[in-house]
């Protein structure tokens, strides 16, 4: 079997960034998406865009009639639909919510936007950097003094986003098999980034978390969860926060007969800082690899992206995977029955408009005429 969600069909309104995806993670499961693309749509490179694997893309031109109409007969055979327009664009288009579920009453109508569907910010503009800066998550990641620094768009638009639509989805597709109904997913960023930081707040409501950042145990405050720099200029991640984790990583570092402090003295955290950076700055990363890696200490070398496919641990699990040429993360998670995969390389916009439609039930001199008018487009792929 491939995929727990073999046997879904999912409809994707095209997008960019978390709407994709949460494509991507539904198809790697599994499901069969359609993606929907608009006709003549530009795209550098699709068959590199890897966030787009796993699925067929047909090009329809949501401004006709008769294009509208194609959706909302793919809709009435769909299990599921993903949209990331501002709030308001699919019901101009007459492919909302009510437009669709009067179609298909068992339909999941899943939504990702920034704000949410309501609120003073819902038709604003904005990016990941926006919503997690009023989630309270941006300013976490600064060290004291600094500025914060944005985590590239992973903790909105992917994390608080992506995964948050994919899992409201799955929910939603759950609670539908047993009630026969459907209904709309409202995913906003802004709201999966705060649930992203929920053990932050149990942590401040504890008395233990100071919302003062660069002064804690998880956030470069502790000198025993910090990235130091080695002599070759590269980085080591060190995470040996509980005592018998930190107590290898002093003997195995040649610091464990030195007077030292209590490893939660704060007040002598920055002085440890100083004395780690220093130490560390002696050996190489590779040389430092070698010495705690696969260890207790938790020490393992900062890679990059480009060295991470080919660390000896992920080269074991497979967690990064080469498909027509291109390295990508491998689907995850792992399933020990219903195995996950790539059903298939990303596709060029409208690529598998004749053949998609005719698999969901459109004759030939339906596509035909649909073709004619403009209403969906055939690319070359």
């Amino acid at each position: 079997m491939a995929g727990p969600l073999q046997g879904f069909k999912v409809i994707e309104m095209a997008g960019i960034g978390p709407g994709p995806f949460t494509a991507m993670m539904l198809a790697d499961m599994g499901a069969e998406v359609l993606r929907v693309d608009r006709p003549n749509a530009r795209v550098l490179n699709p068959d590199k865009d890897v966030l787009n694997r796993g699925r067929r893309s047909i090009a329809v031109d949501l401004k006709h009639p008769d294009g509208v109409q194609t959706v909302l007969r793919l809709v009435e055979q769909a299990d599921a639909l993903i949209e990331g327009f501002r709030p308001g664009v699919m019901e101009r288009l007459g492919l909302g919510p009510d437009d669709c579920l009067a179609r298909n009453p068992r339909l999941v109508y899943g939504r990702m936007t920034g704000w949410g569907q309501e609120g003073p910010l819902a038709h604003s503009a904005g990016h990941d950097i926006n919503y997690i800066a009023i989630a309270g998550v941006l300013n976490n990641f600064k060290r004291e003094g600094e500025r914060p620094v944005p985590p590239n768009n992973l903790v909105g638009d992917f994390g608080g986003g992506g995964l948050l639509l994919a899992f409201g989805v799955v929910c939603a597709l759950l609670e539908a098999s047993r009630s026969g109904q459907g209904q709309v997913v409202d995913a906003a960023m802004v709201d999966g980034a705060a649930v992203l930081s929920t053990m932050l707040h149990a942590f401040v409501a504890m008395g233990i978390w100071q919302d003062n950042p660069g002064h804690n145990m998880l956030d470069t405050g502790a000198p025993f969860y910090e990235v130091y720099e080695t002599a070759d200029a590269k980085f080591m991640a060190i995470g040996a926060i509980e005592h018998q984790f930190y107590a290898e990583l002093l003997e195995r570092t040649g610091l464990k007969d030195q007077d030292l402090p209590f490893q939660m003295s704060r007040d002598e955290w920055p002085s440890m800082k100083e004395r780690f950076a220093a130490l560390f700055k002696t050996k190489t990363r590779d040389e430092w690899q070698t010495l705690l890696e696969g260890t207790d200490a938790c020490a393992v070398p900062v890679l990059s992206m480009t060295e991470a496919p080919s660390h000896p641990h992920n080269q074991t699990r497979h967690t990064f995977v080469v498909r027509d040429g291109v390295t990508q993360p491998a689907p995850a998670p792992r399933f020990s029955r219903t195995t996950a995969e790539i059903a298939a390389g990303p596709p060029a916009p409208g690529q598998h408009t004749t053949d998609a439609l005719a698999d969901w039930g459109f004759t030939a001199d339906e596509v035909a005429k649909l073709r004619e008018t403009g209403a969906v487009a055939q690319s070359e792929g």
